[in-house]
């Protein structure tokens, strides 16, 4: 509908067709693509099929097939996060069975193959061991790639680069430790003429974006390594993706500029940029395996690179970066091979589908892709990059994605202004970015404005910005929410006493913490978010163990600073509405967190709602789970900021709701 003609109707009653069930609707996702023996692989998980991963094989005909039989599913938890779970080697395939993560073959030439054992049990004393981020020793016929082991008598677990040899058909191979002394891996890497092995590892209390080294190593004739030698790290820096050009020379991403660009060893074994930019090649180590360039034929570079949030695609050749067209702003999982290059790309218009690109061209192709969205692309919020000043004395500056109301049929009363929702995304090393995502269309299309935070800490923007958050979670992450929200109301973007923020874990403490200790926003929704940070410390996995000690302090030794910054300690500041949403096995966020603020809003007589949900954990994955959360926060906002949304039975129950509708009745739902 021209917007001329659009319907003036209250803000956040809009009628909109992205709803809770499109969003959890059968929409495949798509990511480590690998071009062998003229066929594309990729690894696809299906929501439909339980979650299920496969890998899927694509011929020349175009036509594809699953690859690992139903109901099998490839996936790797090294690190809880896991990684690349597969690697083609001629006619077989090796990958990890998520169900006992121990690695199998299997011959892609049948449709009946079934996978055999490489890897030994789980053994009755506890032991199990996980694999991910594969290379091939095409000289020694074996496997090399990272292993982590898991004993019940061990404080935590062991990880290790292991080789394992093919030889044997049996499932007994033995694992063998190529490199270990250090608590992680990542990235066995090969040269092309098989004499030499680089790799990254990295310490606690470091992650792997805080500091990390190079090393490589010579292989001997049988196969151990010798004379291992630090290539780049000795200085703090980030080192990701190692990677051999055809021509045998070592190349890494390192921020130690401030910014992740592209280094290689030349002959004289001297470190050089292959270019410089102010922006990133690379993103945050949190899965194995990720990929943001890869090497043509000729050597040329084929690469992805971040500026102000958004990503470009481009080729390095003879030092000088070309980008090349596209209609991405998300790309991500570059593989090469030949002159043609493969990778996952998106944009706010565009669900993740799997590209590729002819470099001889430079012609992009679509190779897979989820079914067409039910609605017009006019229901689509087109986001606006922003900055704006934050901290105490303004002098810092933080970024965001600011996505204002969008409907074809419906515009914004005149005398009104939208309500806002203020999101915080998790990590909180992480980013938000431009890539589709219905969670926000669901609001904008219902009359929302929509900031998406960036805060100081998220990566994207440079090294210092990302340590910006060292020793300052809980407080710069706090001061650019509010910033942020101050900076849209000043535009005039934004009705001030309609403000709401929400996030989940990490984004859901940013969200507690935002509510307990400042008076900016009237209503929050938080999603199993964290209260307590010393239940966060002392209780997770290997690699986020030591996690806090750069973002707030080690622990027990500043354990008064944990305590300063829970908000769980000081639940009687809260005073706005608030509503709660909480795995009862959540492992990370224990439900008493949540039970705890849900009381002390109840004592005060402040509206607060509380939806316990038996049976999920710490991140929500039941579509039906998904649906109620989002209907019931719809619900809640429609009574904090006084809209109607029709005569649906109420999603949730909210106490103390009639302290809402005394200062704020309802408006008029427009038929």
């Amino acid at each position: 509908m021209n917007q001329s003609l659009a319907k003036q109707r209250t803000c956040g009653s809009w009628r909109s067709p992205i709803t809770p069930e499109l969003m959890t609707a059968a929409r495949p996702t798509f990511d480590y693509p690998l071009a062998r023996n003229n066929k594309l692989y990729w690894l696809e998980s299906r929501p439909w099929e339980n979650g299920r991963t496969v890998v899927v094989e694509k011929d020349q005909n175009n036509r594809t097939r699953d690859i690992v039989p139903a109901p099998l599913s490839v996936r790797s938890q090294v690190h809880e996060y896991g990684g690349t779970p597969y690697i083609i080697v001629g006619d077989t395939l090796y990958f990890c069975l998520q169900d006992d993560q121990r690695i199998y073959r299997l011959d892609t030439r049948s449709d009946h193959a079934i996978p055999q054992p490489v890897t030994p049990a789980p053994e009755e004393n506890g032991s199990e061991y996980r694999f991910a981020d594969f290379c091939y020793d095409e000289n020694r016929h074996r496997l090399i790639c990272v292993c982590e082991v898991h004993q019940s008598s061990q404080h935590e677990p062991e990880n290790f680069i292991a080789a394992i040899p093919l030889t044997d058909s049996s499932g007994t191979n033995t694992i063998e430790k190529l490199v270990y002394g250090n608590d992680f891996y990542a990235y066995p890497r090969i040269s092309p003429d098989g004499h030499q092995l680089c790799w990254v590892s990295w310490d606690h209390p470091n992650m792997p974006w805080d500091s990390s080294q190079l090393y490589l190593a010579d292989i001997q004739p049988d196969g151990t390594l010798a004379h291992s030698t630090l290539i780049a790290g000795e200085q703090p820096q980030s080192i990701f993706q190692p990677e051999w050009s055809p021509h045998g020379e070592l190349h890494f991403v390192s921020d130690i500029s401030n910014w992740w660009n592209i280094y290689r060893i030349d002959a004289n074994g001297k470190t050089a940029p292959v270019c410089t930019l102010d922006a990133e090649f690379a993103t945050p180590l949190w899965v194995l395996g990720m990929s943001t360039y890869g090497f043509c034929d000729d050597s040329s570079i084929v690469c992805c690179y971040s500026q102000r949030g958004e990503w470009q695609l481009a080729i390095v050749a003879n030092g000088c970066l070309t980008n090349i067209d596209s209609p991405y702003t998300q790309i991500a999982a570059i593989h090469c091979a030949g002159q043609k290059a493969w990778f996952i790309g998106a944009a706010n218009n565009i669900e993740a589908e799997l590209a590729s690109c002819d470099l001889n061209q430079r012609s992009l192709q679509t190779e897979q892709r989820p079914e067409p969205l039910p609605f017009e692309s006019a229901c689509l919020s087109q986001p606006q990059a922003i900055d704006f000043a934050t901290g105490t004395d303004c002098l810092s500056r933080a970024h965001g994605f600011y996505y204002p109301a969008t409907h074809p049929d419906y515009c914004v009363p005149e005398g009104e202004k939208p309500p806002l929702i203020v999101m915080c995304h998790g990590g909180p090393t992480g980013a938000t970015s431009t890539a589709l995502n219905l969670k926000i269309q669901f609001w904008t299309s219902r009359g929302f404005a929509v900031l998406d935070v960036n805060y100081r800490g998220s990566t994207g923007y440079g090294r210092e910005y990302r340590q910006q958050l060292n020793g300052a979670w809980g407080i710069a992450d706090i001061e650019d929410v509010v910033a942020g929200t101050r900076h849209i109301i000043a535009q005039g973007l934004a009705d001030p006493h309609r403000v709401a923020i929400r996030g989940s874990s990490a984004g859901g403490y940013t969200v507690l913490a935002a509510l307990t200790f400042t008076d900016t926003f009237k209503a929050g929704a938080c999603l199993y978010g964290i209260g307590d940070l010393e239940t966060l410390a002392t209780d997770t996995h290997k690699f986020e163990s030591r996690y806090l000690d750069q973002l707030i302090g080690p622990y027990p030794e500043t354990k008064a600073i944990y305590q300063q910054r829970s908000p769980i300690h000081f639940t009687d500041q809260l005073s706005c509405p608030v509503i709660f949403f909480q795995g009862l096995e959540d492992k990370v966020v224990p439900p008493e967190q949540a039970v705890s603020m849900v009381q002390s809003l109840r004592s005060k007589k402040l509206a607060v709602a509380y939806l316990p949900f038996p049976g999920e954990g710490h991140g929500f994955r039941r579509a039906e789970t998904i649906c109620r959360t989002f209907n019931a926060e719809l619900y809640f906002y429609s009574k904090v900021f006084g809209f109607s949304i029709g005569d649906a039975p109420a999603p949730v129950t909210i106490d103390n709701l009639d302290a809402i509708q005394q200062h704020n009745p309802p408006r008029p739902c427009e038929k």
